[in-house]
Parts: structure tokens; C-alpha cells; sequence
């Protein structure tokens, strides 16, 4: 049930959405599949339980089917491995233990894919899953527009071998719905828009609807621009439409299943991969309607997220196999909590996290990492590392490292070298003039963070500031304090004697939760040390395989704003807490603490003129939506990243 319905009003919902649903299928006959999740199955059962004795009454008798969506309705490329399949399972066992039925077809949360999560699917046994055409259709020009109308088959990722027939949803299909229901569109409109799909040569399969009943016949009163409910009644509407097609020669109405008898005709059964370079997580609906609504908005997706992650360790940790307490981390990392939801939810939400993360989570982590040494004041040792304080650069290097910091910039990463793999520096500043296109006629910097806020400069560690070097047993330590305005960003660098790696640890105070977006962590790529024609990028968005995207001569920039409301359109899940970028001769991953933050990466690349191109990682802690809530506390930003050379799985 939607996030902005308080608990009190849930029966109402029952009544008013999910009664007139069941009479849609048992009076007039309608074919439906139904989804719900494990949970909300539960709460129908503790509020409501005749719906579910009529509900399993209507499933046993094959009028409708259920369709599967795990225990809760997690975002799947935002959530470990673990997560997912557990998600599944929980749901499965739900599901038989309420019903006496297991689904056969699931549907992808909030049509949140990626190619990492197909395996869950898979390996709970489901025949297929459902997801939408229209966004993954953008990035796939090769695709024909025919193949919309039949079964796919998705492919997993990492495993072309791997996949699971596919059912279209379509946006566009059932906003149609939801506008004719609600009085928008005639029923002549729309007849006539679904007759636009139909052709008598062929027998095509066109989803009606496929999204929430809670907006028929009832509003939550979540925005400003709702529509008052139709005086017709919408569910009347509805049955009004129905009536009309099953009399239609030109539409049959069947259940999702039966979508599946198409797999063997002409436009079916291709084995697509529905993400790309562009649009690694594909998210139903509009571009405001992306991966970030449940990662880096809302009232504290950031702070919420992280502290599901630090149960999650925990949990590993100590091979945690309770059903009940996977179960309630599956209720806490649901997507209700990280969009609209009510002041009195978000209150009950945030105890339930925090009553639940003492119980697992020891004690709060040391950005400084204290437990382990003392630091001290750097002398020169007797070890292999040398240091060259000049007059505008601080250079660090070691046998297999070597690091300069610009002293006048905040101490950003100047050139960073990988010895044992190149002579070049792979990544570092590219200086004003670097490119000829004008529209490239600034410095790009590595190592800094940037926050924005409207009709304000940016706020960065770009000035000079104070730095400081000090050692451990294991390395040398450089930090920096930087402050602009009321903003103070406070960062250290860790260089290890004998390891081919290097630390960047942050940490920024803001005196508020303001709209803003907030970058802690910007690299760039040295264009002349990696082989264009085999550059990628590669990282995990909820499965157990890494997902590997192949820039090409692709326009790709992840954190592009749609508007003045929505300040980024996509993003990477990175749940492992790892992103690799290289070519076929060299890859550097960079990973990042999610017990820390759980901060969300983006890829910003672009071909320039000549065989040139521009190359970005940047990770995001705060982006904009209209989820987005304000809040007077002083916003403390805590992440550490280890930057080495990748080891292939």
C-alpha cells in the first residue's frame, strides 16, 4: 500500500480498491493476474481476511493468478544479492503459507530492472517475470517496435546463457487506463487508442494495465495535483470499459500467463538485454521516475539505506540465518519508506530501523579509523616511500604508487599512477585547454566533492586550505581542511607503503538539510592512458554477477537534471560497493564504504572531437525530486573509498 496511506486508512483501501477489484474478476468475469507482496498480503490478512479467503477463492478457481513480488517491495538494483534472493523467498513461503499457492510469474518492484537481478528470478524457480517496454526501448535502436507486442526473453547478467521469458508492461499503456478511468479520456478516446495496437494480421499481446488499484475510487492526497475522484465512480468506469471489449472481436482479454503461449510466433522470444551504458537500472514511467527517488531523496534515503546496510554486514558477519530477522531488514529496506510517506509513518519507520540496528550494529564506525593505530606526526622512516613537498604539489610515491596533490586546489588528485600497469596516470586533473571544444573550456579535478544549491555558487574544497601529514604502521596519512561559506569539508588521503592502493576518507558538515546536490567524491580519467575502443565500466545493481557496460561512442551522463524539480535521471547501484572502470589491458575499481554511506555513482562520458573523449565517476550523497524534504538538523556526510587495481572475478 502506498506510503503516504496512514495505517488507519488502510481498510478503507481494502474496501474501496481491492473489494471492487475481486468483484471485476468474479461478477464480470475479467482475467486478471494480481500482485501484492508478501507483506501487504499479511496486512490485508490481519485487517481483512474475508478479501483473502475470496481472493484465494478466485486463484484456486482460476478466474485471476497471482503474481509474485517477494516480501516486500524492495528496489532489486539497490539491495545486495543476499537481500534479493531472501526477498524472494520469503515472499514464496508467504505466499503458500497464507494462499497454498506459490506464483509462477513475478513482477520486477516499481519496474526497477537491471540484468544483475534476473538470477532471482531464476533461481526461485519463477516461469517469468514483468517488466515495461518503453524505457529500455529508448537505448535499443536495434530493436524492432513489433517485439513489443510478444514475449522476450531477459537476459541475466554476466551469463548470456541465463535468462527468463519476459512480459511486457507498457507506461504509456496504463496511464491511458488510469486517465480514462478518472474521466480524462472518453471511452470512444480510448477504445480508439487501443485499436492504434491491433492488427488482424497477427495476434498480438497488448497490456491493458499494469499499476496500482489504489488510485481508483480513492486518493491518498499525496500531491497538490490529484484529481478529484470521477462522480461516475471509477470503478463503474472501469467496468464500463470491460464490458465493452469482451463484446469487441478485435480484443481478447487473457491472463498474463497466457502471454506465454506467444514465446514460438515471428517478433517473440529474442533474448534482449533490457539495460545499456545509458540506462543501466531502467525504471518504469517518466525520467523524473528513476533510481535515485529510493537512494539520495526523500526524507533520509541516504541515512535510512546506510543503516540497512550496516544491519546487512552485521548479518554476514555472524551468518545470520533467522527467517524473522531477514524478513523484518526486507520490511525496512522497502521502497514505502524512501518516497512519500507520512510524518507519522516516517516517525514509526525510524524507531522500528533504530530499534532493529541496535540490536546488530555494535557501534557507530570511525571515519578516523583510531581502533587500529595512533596517528602521528610524519618523520621520514626508514621505508620505501618518498615524499616531495613543492611549492603548489605534494607527490607521495612508493614502489607501486605514485600520487601528486595540488596544494593550491584543496589538495585534488593531480595525477595518480598504477606503476605495475602504466607510466601514464590514469586519473587526475585535466587543465583548462586540455580540450579544444569550447564547451570543455574548464579544469577538471579529481579528489574533490561540489554541492549546489539553486540560485547559489557552488560550495567545494577547491581552496588552498591547511594540510597536515602524519603515518601509521601501515601508511602515510594526508589531510586537508577546506571551508566554504557554512560548509566545512575535512579530507584524507591514505597511501600504503606496500599495497598498490590509496584511501580518500571524508568528511562534510552542512548546518541543514537543504535542497541541494551533494557530490562528496569526483574522478577523472585520463583520456590518453586507456584504449577507447575497450573502455568500460562495470559494477553490480543487485545481483551476485558484476554488470559490464561498454561505452562505444555512447553519450552517457547519469547525472544529467531533467528539470529545475528533478536534478538527476540515473544512477548505479553498486551493490557491492564497487565500481571498475578501465579497458582490456587495465581496470581501476573504486570502492566505497556502504556502512558508511551508501552513496549512489554515476558515469558521465562523452566523445570530443579528434577521438577525444571526456570521462567522470562521480558519487552522489543528495539529489533533488519532489520527494525531496527539508529538514533543520545539521547534516553530517561521512564515506571512505579505496582505489586499486581490479582483480577480475
Amino acid at each position: 500500500m502506498y506510503s503516504s496511506i496512514e495505517i488507519e486508512d488502510r481498510s478503507k483501501v481494502i474496501k474501496k480498491c481491492y473489494w471492487p477489484l475481486l468483484k471485476l474478476a468474479e461478477v464480470n468475469e475479467i482475467p486478471m493476474g494480481i500482485e501484492l507482496s508478501g507483506c501487504t498480503l499479511e496486512k490485508i490478512n490481519e485487517i481483512d481476511s474475508e478479501w483473502v479467503k475470496k481472493f484465494k477463492k478466485l486463484l484456486i478457481a482460476g478466474k485471476i493468478e497471482l503474481i509474485g513480488s517477494g516480501y516486500a517491495q524492495i528496489i532489486g538494483p539497490l539491495v545486495p544479492a543476499k537481500v534479493n534472493d531472501w526477498n524472494q523467498r520469503l515472499g514464496l513461503e508467504i505466499y503458500e503459507n497464507i494462499l497454498g499457492i506459490r506464483p509462477r510469474i513475478a513482477l520486477v518492484n516499481e519496474m526497477a530492472y537491471s540484468g544483475g537481478i534476473v538470477e532471482h528470478y531464476i533461481n526461485n524457480n519463477f516461469d517469468a517475470i514483468i517488466m515495461e517496454w518503453n524505457n529500455p526501448r529508448r537505448y535499443h535502436p536495434e530493436w524492432k517496435n513489433d517485439w513489443r507486442y510478444f514475449p522476450q526473453y531477459a537476459v541475466a547478467a554476466g551469463a548470456s546463457n541465463r535468462n527468463i521469458p519476459l512480459i511486457w508492461a507498457d507506461s504509456i499503456a496504463f496511464q491511458k487506463f488510469q486517465r480514462y478511468a478518472q474521466g480524462e479520456l472518453g471511452l470512444e478516446e480510448y477504445i480508439e487508442y487501443l485499436k492504434g495496437n491491433y492488427n488482424k494480421d497477427e495476434n498480438r499481446y497488448f497490456p491493458v494495465y499494469a499499476n496500482d488499484v489504489e488510485i481508483f475510487d480513492f486518493r491518498p492526497n499525496r500531491y497538490n495535483t490529484e484529481i478529484e475522484i470521477n462522480k461516475q465512480g471509477e470503478w463503474s468506469r472501469i467496468e464500463t470499459f470491460f464490458s465493452q471489449i469482451k463484446q469487441s472481436n478485435s480484443f481478447k482479454l487473457i491472463k498474463p500467463s497466457k502471454v506465454l503461449l506467444g514465446l514460438s510466433e515471428k517478433n517473440a522470444g529474442n533474448k534482449l538485454k533490457l539495460e545499456s551504458p545509458e540506462q543501466p537500472i531502467p525504471v518504469k514511467k517518466q525520467e523524473k521516475y528513476n533510481i535515485n527517488r529510493w537512494a539520495v531523496t526523500g526524507r533520509d534515503d541516504l541515512g535510512i539505506n546506510t543503516k540497512c546496510y550496516q544491519i546487512y554486514n552485521s548479518f554476514i558477519e555472524n551468518n545470520n540465518t533467522r527467517f524473522e530477522d531477514w524478513k523484518q531488514l526486507c520490511y525496512l529496506w522497502s521502497s514505502d519508506f524512501r518516497t512519500h510517506i507520512t510524518q507519522k509513518r516516517w516517525d514509526a519507520y525510524k524507531k522500528r530501523l533504530n530499534d532493529f540496528k541496535k540490536k546488530w550494529v555494535d557501534e557507530k564506525i570511525n571515519i578516523d579509523d583510531n581502533k587500529k593505530t595512533v596517528q602521528l606526526p610524519y618523520k621520514k622512516k626508514d621505508k620505501d616511500i618518498s615524499i616531495i613537498d613543492s611549492r603548489k604539489f605534494l607527490t607521495i610515491e612508493t614502489k607501486v604508487l605514485r600520487c601528486s596533490l595540488n596544494k593550491f586546489k584543496g589538495l585534488t588528485i593531480d595525477k595518480l599512477w598504477f606503476k605495475e600497469k602504466s607510466k601514464e596516470p590514469l586519473i587526475g586533473t585535466l587543465s583548462h585547454g586540455y580540450y579544444d571544444d569550447i564547451s570543455f573550456g574548464a579544469d577538471f579535478y579529481s579528489g574533490h566533492a561540489i554541492i549546489e544549491k539553486p540560485g547559489q555558487h557552488k560550495f567545494t574544497n577547491l581552496s588552498k586550505g591547511n594540510h597536515f601529514i602524519s603515518y601509521d604502521s601501515e601508511s602515510i596519512i594526508i589531510s586537508c581542511e577546506n571551508i566554504d561559506r557554512d560548509v566545512w569539508f575535512n579530507k584524507k588521503y591514505k597511501v600504503y607503503f606496500n599495497e598498490c592502493c590509496m584511501e580518500i576518507f571524508y568528511e562534510i558538515i552542512i548546518p541543514r538539510r537543504d535542497i541541494a546536490i551533494i557530490h562528496p567524491l569526483n574522478i577523472t580519467f585520463i583520456p590518453t592512458s586507456f584504449d577507447k575502443d575497450t573502455l568500460f565500466y562495470a559494477t553490480h545493481n543487485g545481483g551476485r554477477k558484476i554488470e559490464k557496460f561498454e561505452v562505444k561512442d555512447n553519450i552517457i551522463n547519469h547525472a544529467q537534471s531533467l528539470s529545475s524539480l528533478i536534478s538527476a535521471k540515473q544512477g548505479l547501484g553498486a551493490t557491492e560497493g564497487v565500481v571498475v572502470v578501465g579497458d582490456d589491458r587495465k581496470q581501476i575499481s573504486f570502492w566505497h564504504d556502504q556502512t558508511m554511506s551508501s552513496l549512489i555513482p554515476s558515469i558521465h562520458y562523452l566523445p570530443v572531437n579528434n577521438n577525444q573523449y571526456f570521462l567522470r565517476l562521480q558519487y552522489s550523497a543528495q539529489e533533488i525530486d519532489e520527494t525531496f524534504i527539508k529538514n533543520r538538523e545539521v547534516q553530517k556526510l561521512e564515506s571512505c573509498w579505496k582505489i586499486n587495481l581490479w582483480q577480475d572475478e
